[in-house]
């Protein structure tokens, strides 16, 4: 289990930085890339999705590591779907955005709530 999480880890490593080495954007240090408030706006919200998306990668059992990543990029979107709808104008996207809003707020408590009576209390 040790070394395929290593190994998951470091894959996700190389894939990572091959994506930045390969967008000559990243690596010129050109700033426009990133300078509007909705771009910072949405790549903040991605990284701490991911971020908190990757600590469930140390879960042994599938169903709580599902359920807590599954909340992760849930939660995610949410936030997502509240910029969409603080810098949008297109109306099928702002209600997309919408519904994202309603139907997976209510799924983020459905796991949540699975979550407190199924998951064992650290010690």
């Amino acid at each position: 289990m040790k070394k395929t999480l290593l190994i998951t880890a470091l894959l996700s490593g190389f894939i990572t930085f091959g994506a930045v080495a390969s967008n000559p954007m990243v690596l010129s240090g050109d700033m426009h890339v990133v300078s509007t408030p909705v771009q910072k706006e949405l790549g903040d919200s991605m990284m701490r999705m991911h971020d908190d998306m990757a600590k469930t990668l140390s879960e042994q059992n599938a169903d709580i590591a599902f359920t807590e990543g599954m909340i992760a990029h849930h939660k995610g979107a949410v936030e997502m779907a509240k910029i969409e709808l603080k810098y949008g104008s297109d109306a099928e996207m702002r209600k997309l955005a919408q519904e994202i809003i309603d139907t997976q707020g209510p799924e983020i408590k459905q796991m949540q709530d699975w979550l407190d009576k199924n998951k064992p209390a650290k010690k």
